[in-house]
């Protein structure tokens, strides 16, 4: 290590204290890779900040340091697009260094009035779904790593889920926002005003910007009334189109209590009950299609509701089978059916994971089009999405064939991704809906978002960091 990199360590230390920063091998290796193993690169040291202001003080001094050094903000480390993560050795453009918040864990006391709980960064969402039920309130974001994802890397990467359909994305829970600028700089967006005509809503400009714009350090998050009932019901159908069909239905009869809509194709439940232990199949024949349905609300009709749109459903040939779960160990039972869809991949070989969305209407279409392409090109291929149609957004997700070598299936991904995406631009979609972009990505946005709006992605990353340290190679691409 050079003097003025041991120098910098040495104020860095002085600045964070003994738990604020890691410098050995051992120490930082953990953050220096994705949770998928997918994406790793070095960095010089993981600073631990306790606080904002201790933040705000490690990034002043860096940006003073004669040397350039970068840095790559991470929560939970939950990403799947690799946005948390160093870029490889012979990418970076300078020495990196990992900031981690997850030492930042206050919760403030709900504000019931206002509606709004105040959090750091480093809080994970199952803690402030805590706090919030605590206080006979509800944070309505529900992802599947809860447990240890964080809010500041919920809020940058504008997590979705299976509530987004009522409640919207991070970005629609989000009142308020602390960041801290690259160059230590503290910007206070907390003001959780309804409303507020006074210039650019720079916090929107930062939720979904994957930490190339700042780190968010504490976010103000809009809370709903706990709902006392909810309804949970399992539906077979016939095919994709059905899905669209049963939406609509649900969406006129019962809109206003419409929880979520989740979809899973047949090929998909198919491995799910052949690789996972504790799953139990609710209907009494297999079908091209599932939509799990949840109702939620204040309302003693709310069972009657799920019924009538049920048998309405039935009467017209939208759905083939259905179970109610008539208890909360059943409802659980239920939604385990969809939320455990991702690790029975993991158990069944490997997987090509595709974050698309497309407009609403058109999910069917994706479906039929793109399964076709997908067994066209690799006869065999279990084609296996599931999501979340009331959005758009499905996990087009593709496993290997029985037998199949795993290395051998994964070098015919780029012919049936390139098949994907091709039908999802033809429809109007997005390659990414709720993963982000990260450094998987970046290359696909020159000929998605090219010509002005990437060039005005461009200015306004330059705006925030103009030198360009703040986590490079996410998102935009690489000059």
């Amino acid at each position: 290590m050079t003097e003025s990199r041991a120098h910098l360590i040495s104020r860095l230390a002085d600045l964070l204290g003994p738990k604020g920063l890691l410098t050995e091998s051992d120490a930082i290796a953990p953050y220096t890779r994705d949770w998928r193993s997918l994406f790793e690169g070095p960095a010089l040291a993981v600073l631990r900040p306790a606080s904002t202001e201790e933040l705000c003080a490690a990034l002043g001094h860096i940006a003073r340091h004669p040397e350039r050094i970068n840095l790559v903000p991470q929560g939970g480390n939950t990403g799947l697009c690799g946005g948390a993560t160093p870029l490889p050795a012979g990418r970076q453009s300078a020495p990196e260094m990992i900031v981690s918040l997850e030492r930042m864990r206050a919760v403030a006391p709900v504000d019931r009035t206002d509606g709004t709980l105040l959090a750091e960064a480093g809080v994970t969402l199952a803690a402030a779904q805590d706090a919030a039920a605590a206080a006979g309130m509800v944070l309505p974001l529900s992802i599947a790593s809860e447990g240890s994802a964080q809010i500041g890397g919920i809020v940058a990467t504008n997590a979705g889920g299976s509530k987004a359909l009522r409640y919207g994305s991070a970005r629609e829970l989000v009142a308020g926002l602390e960041a801290v600028l690259v160059d230590g700089t503290r910007l206070d967006l907390l003001r959780s005003l309804r409303k507020d005509n006074t210039g650019y809503a720079l916090r929107q400009l930062l939720v979904g910007s994957e930490g190339t714009l700042a780190f968010i350090t504490r976010a103000r998050l809009r809370l709903r009334p706990a709902l006392s009932r909810r309804e949970v019901a399992f539906c077979a159908l016939p095919d994709a189109a059905a899905v669209i069909r049963l939406f609509d239905l649900f969406q006129s009869r019962a809109g206003d209590v419409l929880e979520a809509f989740e979809f899973i194709a047949g090929a998909a439940m198919d491995v799910a009950l052949a690789h996972l232990d504790g799953l139990t199949f609710p209907l009494a024949e297999p079908a091209a299609a599932y939509v799990l349905v949840e109702l939620a609300g204040q309302e003693t009709t709310l069972r009657e509701t799920m019924e009538s749109v049920l048998e309405a459903a039935l009467d017209g040939d939208i759905v083939t089978d259905a179970v109610l779960g008539d208890s909360e160990a059943r409802k659980a039972a239920l939604w385990k059916l969809r939320e455990e869809q991702s690790e029975a991949q993991r158990l069944a070989g490997a997987s090509i994971k595709h974050d698309i969305s497309v407009p609403v209407p058109s999910v069917p279409e994706l479906i039929d089009r793109a399964t076709a392409a997908c067994r066209a090109l690799l006869p065999g291929v279990r084609v296996c999405p599931f999501g979340h149609v009331g959005d758009g957004n499905i996990h087009f997700n593709l496993v290997q064939p029985e037998g199949m070598d795993p290395a051998a299936f994964l070098r015919e991904g780029e012919a049936m991704t390139d098949a994907i995406h091709d039908v999802v631009h033809a429809l109007g979609g997005s390659f990414s809906a709720e993963h982000g972009v990260g450094q998987l990505k970046t290359e696909m946005m020159e000929s998605w978002r090219g010509g002005a709006e990437l060039a005005l992605m461009r200015r306004i990353k330059a705006a925030f960091d103009p030198d360009g340290r703040l986590n490079p190679g996410k998102v935009l691409p690489l000059d």
